[in-house]
């Protein structure tokens, strides 16, 4: 087995399903923070299945793409968390 079916056929299904997992866990989740979290863990999933198709492709430019996405959600997450920490003090 080489390293293309294996991503094909074992890793991109895995992405597939956990994301699937996490977007339903994005819709009933009973906290605004659940949502956050499950909506950062799907922009991860995301990058993984950039990342996997930069790999199958032999694009490396792709991997650019998934580094930009990293670094939106690491922002997004600092932000939601400074929001929350400035909610919890005007309580």
């Amino acid at each position: 087995m080489t390293i293309y079916e294996f991503l094909t056929y074992i890793i991109l299904p895995t992405l597939s399903v956990s994301g699937l997992l996490v977007f339903i866990r994005f819709l009933i989740g009973p906290t605004l923070s659940d949502r956050v979290i499950a909506l950062d863990l799907l922009i991860t999933i995301g990058i993984g299945v950039i990342a996997v198709y930069a790999v199958i492709a032999n694009r490396p430019s792709f991997l650019d793409i998934a580094m930009i996405f990293a670094l939106i959600a690491f922002l997004g997450t600092v932000a939601f968390s400074y929001y929350l920490e400035k909610r919890k003090k005007d309580e």
